[in-house]
């Protein structure tokens, strides 16, 4: 079974799959936004997600192992994928991934990072479709512009029908299309903000600890 959800909570995307490992359903692995569960015996969840890439291999490897002598085993995740999932195997092993609540925070400040980063990235793409014409942001505000008909606006009757209505379909890609890279940076910004805003909550957290 597969199913899509979007989490910038990594506790609130623990607790929900800890609820379907209640329920039956045991995690396999995620891809962007799709979640793949395998029918199983009902059990109590047991999940830890971190936030952390690697360079190396032979670091994450040495990351994974860590866990793995506390209890947790590793179960989706790769050296660059940044999302780590661990499930408890070990009822010996020690309660929690995380040693105190500065680590646990730091998983919050290093999402935080990471969408900010991409959110930048767009930035050089959108200063190279605006110099070379293909975004327009005059058409974000003039929607006359996105109908490259000569002469469009200076049909009457049903010669301008004709050619309106051929046209807008692509005339509302192109409004898309200009508008789609702004809409994902604001996307990004806001995933970002409220990662920052949770590892300061995190932190807060810890100190009233």
């Amino acid at each position: 079974m597969r199913k899509c959800k979007c989490f910038t909570n990594l506790e609130h995307e623990e607790k929900w799959l800890n609820d379907m490992a209640g329920r039956g359903w045991r995690f396999v692995r995620k891809s962007l936004f799709s979640y793949e569960f395998h029918e199983a015996v009902p059990e109590v969840g047991r999940i830890k997600i971190d936030y952390r890439a690697f360079v190396k291999k032979e670091d994450f490897e040495d990351y994974r192992a860590l866990f793995e002598d506390s209890g947790w085993k590793h179960i989706q995740g790769s050296k660059s994928s940044g999302y780590q999932y661990f499930k408890m195997v070990n009822d010996q092993g020690s309660e929690d991934i995380f040693s105190d609540a500065d680590s646990k925070a730091g998983r919050y400040k290093r999402l935080s990072e990471m969408w900010f980063s991409i959110s930048l990235s767009f930035f050089p793409i959108i200063v190279a479709l605006m110099s070379t014409g293909t975004l327009k942001p005059a058409a974000l505000l003039d929607p006359e512009a996105l109908y490259l008909t000569p002469g469009l606006w200076e049909k009457t009757g049903v010669g301008f029908w004709r050619a309106f209505l051929f046209e807008t379909p692509f005339a509302l890609l192109r409004g898309l299309s200009a508008w789609l890279l702004p809409l994902v940076i604001m996307l990004y910004l806001i995933f970002a903000f409220k990662a920052n805003r949770q590892y300061k909550r995190s932190q807060g957290e810890g100190l009233s600890d």
